[in-house]
């Protein structure tokens, strides 16, 4: 009997160790994706910096906030998002400022329900985004706005 409860035992220790390298790996590949995926829609992203900024302009040559994050991810991943701030809110995964990941949007306005401003994160506190000054790279942190979310874009 001792030995019967000694190769159970070993063999769910063998089963356990097996899920959480399949898991390991797993999320090593997801990180792997996501790092790709971020390296397409940069690489889209800043080919624009310097763009002029125009109310309602979608690309290829000029761009308004939303018009610039949306040209971006259908150029790079080939996901349409939805044409304003607001509405690109409202469709991304929310996530907090803890698990916000370089690709996540940024979203500023008044509150979640009056959002005018999206950029997309790249890391280091700092976003790309199209405003009055172009597509330029800034701090998300500025006296001037108030984030009040951060949005996964699923593909």
């Amino acid at each position: 009997m001792k030995k019967y409860f000694t190769k159970l035992a070993m063999t769910m220790i063998a089963f356990t160790s097996l899920l959480f390298m399949g898991s390991a790996i797993s999320n090593n590949n997801v990180h792997a994706d996501a790092n790709d995926n971020f390296k397409q829609v940069y690489t889209v992203a800043k080919s624009k910096l310097g763009s002029p900024y125009i109310y309602g302009a979608t690309g290829s040559n000029a761009f308004d906030c939303s018009g610039f994050t949306g040209y971006v991810y259908k150029n790079s991943l080939g996901v349409r998002l939805p044409r304003t701030a607001q509405a690109q809110y409202n469709a991304s995964t929310k996530v907090s400022r803890n698990n916000l990941q370089k690709g996540d949007l940024v979203f500023i306005g008044g509150s979640t329900a009056s959002i005018y401003h999206v950029g997309m994160y790249i890391g280091h506190g700092k976003m790309i985004d199209a405003q009055n000054r172009g597509v330029v790279k800034e701090s998300i942190k500025a006296p001037w706005w108030n984030v009040v979310g951060y949005g996964h874009v699923d593909d």
